[in-house]
């Protein structure tokens, strides 16, 4: 058997991390190396631990929010971190993933979309609860530069589209590179551009981007049916 992801949560209040605890417990592929109820203890915990995936609402005491998911990305910058929380605020869901954050879940999501979520952020895709607009997905690229994106965007050639997309779908240069028949470095080159010529600086914005210029296909959205799911989903 394969080394089972290791996943520590973090939230305060304790009937809902014992109801997270056995859910993902069930999982033969999910181990979880550990659980805290503050920020302080969190960010310790992380850096010893070395988790695949924090699982967490920045909003449970002692946790500065924003800054928080910024310092774990600093930090240990290979570890997922999926939000879980109750705020459908559209600049605290904006902020948390420039900050860093991988997935944005809402509390009232069902087990079978938290489980799609984690599976969709440990495989490098952006997760958003379906219930997150496209509004706010377009808010989050930044409503005082929608004007200068939209401007760059004529400026990305149908190959950097195409890298785009890919990225977007969650798949590493070197699946882009074989798919596209191009070098690794030419990839890294596309990307770079497109980074550049758009002024994100992320996967995550780039995925965010991607949907909101309707690139992803509803299939293909991780938002609602990740790649993932069908390969690896959980039951």
């Amino acid at each position: 058997m394969d080394t089972p992801y290791r996943i520590v949560i973090v939230e305060d209040q304790l009937l809902l991390r014992a109801g997270l605890r056995a859910l993902l417990l069930q999982e033969s592929d999910i181990e979880i190396a550990g659980e805290t109820q503050t920020g302080a203890q969190a960010e310790r915990m992380i850096a010893t631990l070395l988790p695949d995936l924090v699982l967490m609402d920045p909003t449970v005491s002692g946790i500065s929010g924003i800054a928080t998911i910024a310092q774990i990305k600093q930090c240990s910058p290979h570890v997922k971190i999926l939000i879980l929380t109750l705020h459908r605020a559209d600049e605290y869901i904006q902020q948390s993933l420039r900050a860093g954050a991988d997935g944005y879940i809402l509390k009232d999501a069902t087990g079978d979309e938290l489980r799609t979520a984690i599976r969709s952020v440990l495989q490098g895709k952006t997760y958003l609860s379906p219930d997150i607009s496209n509004t706010v997905i377009s808010g989050y690229l930044g409503s005082r530069r929608v004007a200068g994106i939209t401007s760059a965007w004529e400026t990305v050639t149908h190959r950097e589209r195409q890298v785009l997309k890919l990225v977007a779908e969650g798949r590493p240069n070197k699946s882009i590179a074989d798919y596209l028949s191009l070098s690794v470095k030419t990839v890294e080159k596309h990307r770079s551009n497109l980074m550049k010529k758009l002024d994100l600086h992320n996967a995550s914005s780039l995925t965010a981007f991607a949907i909101a210029k309707g690139l992803m296909s509803d299939a293909s959205t991780s938002r609602h049916a990740p790649e993932a799911a069908s390969s690896n989903n959980l039951q």
